[in-house]
This record gives structure tokens, C-alpha cells and sequence, in this order.
């Protein structure tokens, strides 16, 4: 039975990452200063995330389209950040998006659809 999982994780990892790219839309324009501010805040985010997840490919598409660059952690290759969202976030779930705010607390932000609100409430042009 995990003989036949792997086989179509092989299978469809390829299709889903093609998928992803042909599909991603382009990020919004945003003014020079306008985008430096957006860059700066990102900073402090990070994405714990698996490459072939669907719900982590949902996540990345958003940014995407939101233009934001924000730090994607592997957490399914990378054993440092598997750890890390382990031992801080509490549990080895993606996506998750990791938030410090200017205090240094940090907030752990899971589900996809959470993850999604949470960007476009801070992220989207008004």
C-alpha cells in the first residue's frame, strides 16, 4: 500500500508544481514607496510549507498575487525548520505562517484559508 502511495505522490508532485506555475497569477502593482513598506513588513513572515502540498500551493499562489516576498521554509526536506515549527508552532502541520510583530512576540497562524485572510486583510490594496 505505501509502494502504491509513493507511486502517485511521484506521480502527481510533477503535474502539481507544472500546475502551479501555469496558473499563478501576477503579482498587483504597487508604488515605490507603497512596495518598500509591503517588503519591510514581510520581513517578519515566514511560510512553513511542503512543495506538493495543495493547501501550501493555495498559500503560495496568494502571495503571489498579492506581490509579497515572503520567506519560504521547507519543512518537509529541512529538518532545522520541521523542528522549528514543532517545538515553537506546536505541531508539524502546513501550511503555516509565521508571524513576529515589531515586539518580537510571534504568532503561529495555520489552515490555509486562515493563512489567506490573514494576507489579504493586511496585504491588499484598499
Amino acid at each position: 500500500m505505501r509502494i502504491l502511495f509513493k507511486v502517485i505522490r511521484l506521480v502527481l508532485t510533477p503535474v502539481m508544481l507544472l500546475s502551479e506555475k501555469l496558473t499563478t497569477p501576477k503579482g498587483i502593482k504597487r508604488c515605490g514607496v507603497a512596495q518598500a513598506d509591503v517588503n519591510a513588513a514581510c520581513q517578519q513572515l515566514q511560510l512553513y510549507q511542503f512543495n506538493a502540498c495543495p493547501f501550501c500551493i493555495r498559500v503560495r499562489k496568494e502571495i503571489a498575487r498579492l506581490n509579497l516576498p515572503v520567506e519560504k521554509r521547507d519543512a518537509q526536506r529541512n529538518n532545522e525548520y520541521r523542528q522549528l515549527l514543532a517545538n515553537e508552532g506546536g505541531r508539524v502541520k502546513v501550511p503555516c505562517l509565521r508571524i513576529e510583530n515589531t515586539a518580537g512576540n510571534v504568532q503561529w497562524l495555520y489552515e490555509s484559508a486562515d493563512i489567506i485572510k490573514y494576507l489579504n486583510s493586511r496585504f491588499s490594496p484598499r
